[in-house]
C-alpha cells in the first residue's frame, strides 16, 4: 500500500519595491483599504522628494493572488520629538553640541501623512507576519534600530496582536480628531455646543479690528507665487510649533493636485487681497480630512484666524454633504471645546536589540505625547456647560 505525503501548502510570498508605481495598481487596490493613503498618494510621495524619508511598498502573494500591502519609510527619529517644556530646552542645547544624539533610524509600517493601514485578506495573521519579515530583512540591511507599526486605530486590534509576541510594544498615539456632520448649517451646530462654548466661539467672529472681510476661496490646485505664499504660512505652523517629523516639500503640494484631482482641495483665505491662512485637505466620499495648515502669526491670534478656519469649512462641509469632519492631531483644548471626539491610535515599536529592549519599552512610556501635553489627559472629559 502506497501512502501519499501530504503537499505542504507553499507560504506565503513577498515583495518590495521603493516606488509603488514598480506594483501593478490591480494588484495593490484588490487589496488594500479604499482611504487616503492609496496608491495616488504614495505616487505624490514618491515623486516630491522628501529627503527625511525612504520609502519601501509590500506587497504579500498567496501563489500568484495579492493578500497583502503595506506602505514603509525609513526615516531618522528623534526621540524627543514628543517633549517640551524645559525638558525640550535641554534637548535643543545638546543637540547643539551633538545634533544627532537621540536620533535612531527607524523602519515605520504607515505613512507620514495618513493613519495606518494595511491591506489584508485572507488570514490576517500570516499576512502581518509575512510583512513584518520582510520589514526585519530591510531593518537589518539599512541599520535601522527600531520597527515601528505606526497610528493603527483599534479595527487593526486583532491583526496587529500578535506584534506583542514578536517583542513590539503597544502605546497609546496621539488620537484623531472626529466629528460627525449631521447639522443643516453652522447655527444648529453653535447649538449644539455648551453655552460657554457657543459664547466664546461667536465673540470670536465679531470683528473688534476694523480689518475689511476675510474671503475665502476653495481650488483643486495651486501654482506659482501663490503656492509659494501658501507655503511659507505653512512653515511657518511647522516652526511655531516644532513639527519637523513631517515636513512636506514645495512640490508634494504640486504633486497630490496632478495624481488626485477631485480629492485634492486647497481652501486659501485673503484680507485685502493678501493670504493669510492656508488649508489642505483630501475628501473621500463623504469623509472631510484637514492634512496641512499654515497661518500668518504676525495676524493669526488678533483675527482669530483658526477659528475662522473652522466655521468657514464646517460651512462648506454642511453644503457638500459631507458627513464626518477629521481634524486631525495637535491643538486638542480647542478642539475638545468645537465638539470633537477623539479616536485613540496605537503604536506598535520594537528596539531591534533584545538586550536594550527592556529600558527602550520603559524610555518609550515616559516620552510619550501624553506625558507632555496636559491637553490630551482631557480630551474624553466634559466641557463645562
Amino acid at each position: 500500500m502506497i501512502v501519499s505525503k501530504r503537499r505542504k501548502r507553499p507560504s506565503l510570498r513577498t515583495r518590495v519595491v521603493n516606488k509603488i508605481t514598480d506594483i501593478p495598481i490591480d494588484d495593490w487596490n484588490k487589496v488594500f483599504p479604499d482611504v487616503f493613503g492609496g496608491y495616488n498618494l504614495s505616487r505624490t510621495l514618491d515623486e516630491s522628494k522628501i529627503e527625511q524619508f525612504a520609502f519601501y511598498y509590500i506587497m504579500v502573494y498567496d501563489r500568484k493572488t495579492p493578500v497583502g500591502a503595506a506602505p514603509c519609510f525609513l526615516m531618522d527619529y528623534s526621540l524627543d520629538t514628543s517633549v517640551s517644556g524645559a525638558l525640550k530646552r535641554v534637548t535643543i542645547a545638546v543637540k547643539r553640541l551633538k545634533p544627532n544624539i537621540f536620533s535612531l533610524r527607524t523602519l515605520i509600517c504607515g505613512t507620514p501623512l495618513t493613519p495606518g493601514a494595511i491591506g489584508i485578506k485572507g488570514d490576517a495573521d500570516k499576512v502581518v507576519k509575512a510583512v513584518l519579515r520582510r520589514m526585519e530583512q530591510i531593518a537589518k540591511k539599512k541599520r535601522a534600530r527600531i520597527i515601528a507599526f505606526k497610528d493603527f486605530d483599534h479595527s487593526y486590534t486583532p491583526a496587529l496582536e500578535s506584534l506583542q509576541r514578536c517583542g513590539f510594544a503597544k502605546l497609546d498615539g496621539l488620537p484623531m480628531a472626529e466629528m460627525n456632520v449631521w447639522f443643516k448649517d453652522f447655527e444648529e451646530y453653535a447649538a449644539s455646543l455648551s453655552s460657554e462654548s457657543r459664547y466664546g466661539l461667536r465673540r470670536k467672529f465679531k470683528n473688534k479690528h476694523g480689518h475689511g472681510p476675510i474671503i475665502m476661496e476653495v481650488k483643486d490646485s495651486i501654482e506659482g507665487s501663490e503656492l509659494e505664499d501658501a507655503y511659507r504660512l505653512y512653515l511657518e505652523v511647522q516652526a511655531k510649533h516644532g513639527m519637523n517629523f513631517e515636513i512636506m516639500p514645495i512640490d508634494f503640494f504640486k504633486n497630490i493636485s496632478k495624481h488626485m484631482p477631485g480629492p485634492a482641495k486647497f481652501f486659501l483665505w485673503r484680507i485685502d487681497g493678501k493670504l493669510v491662512m492656508f488649508l489642505f485637505c483630501l475628501i473621500s466620499k463623504e469623509i472631510f480630512s484637514d492634512c496641512q495648515v499654515g497661518f500668518d502669526y504676525s495676524i493669526a491670534y488678533k483675527y482669530n484666524l483658526y477659528f475662522v478656519q473652522f466655521r468657514d469649512t464646517m460651512n462648506w462641509c454642511i453644503k457638500h454633504g459631507i458627513k464626518r469632519y477629521e481634524m486631525g492631531v495637535s491643538g486638542y483644548e480647542a478642539k475638545r471645546r468645537l465638539g470633537f471626539e477623539f479616536v485613540p491610535h496605537y503604536l506598535y515599536v520594537k528596539l531591534r536589540n533584545r538586550i536594550l529592549r527592556p529600558v527602550f519599552d520603559l524610555a518609550c512610556r515616559f516620552l510619550k505625547f501624553e506625558n507632555f501635553d496636559p491637553a490630551l489627559k482631557r480630551v474624553n472629559s466634559p466641557v463645562p456647560f
